[in-house]
């Protein structure tokens, strides 16, 4: 009879769990629907996945060039626009200004010294991203 009598209080147990965990499947749902649901999960944009190269060249090393490699997402790129400096670069190679890849960008550099280069694509859907940045 004992024997008995342990089996049913161990039976007690198994209801009480599935009661805890079904109340916490319960708050995980809601707080994952409530999320789209007020909007939480639609603020995120998408990331690109393009790249360039910058290279420092001429007399004394002050010419600087940017070169668009393109990527998975190069099709997407509608414009790039590069800066050292917080000065503009002069737009050399054709393409450049819509993404083609290949197109590059000189711009006058600081003989003897490190040049901030930022390059920064516009996508198709009208976000910006900066591609590069970097010291040459």
């Amino acid at each position: 009879m004992k024997a008995n009598k342990f089996i049913k209080e161990e039976d007690a147990v198994s209801p009480v769990i599935g009661v805890i965990l079904m109340v916490a499947i319960t708050v995980i749902l809601a707080a994952v629907i409530g999320a789209f649901v007020f909007g939480m999960g639609s603020s995120l944009s998408r990331t690109y996945s393009v790249g360039a190269t910058v290279s420092q060249s001429g007399v004394g090393a002050n010419t600087v060039t940017v070169v668009f490699t393109g990527g998975p997402d190069a099709t997407e790129v509608t414009s790039l626009a590069a800066t050292s400096s917080g000065v503009d670069f002069t737009i050399v190679g054709t393409g450049f200004a819509n993404g083609t890849v290949g197109s590059y960008s000189t711009g006058a550099g600081t003989a003897g010294h490190d040049d901030h280069i930022i390059l920064v694509a516009t996508f198709a859907d009208g976000t910006s991203q900066v591609i590069l940045n970097t010291y040459v």
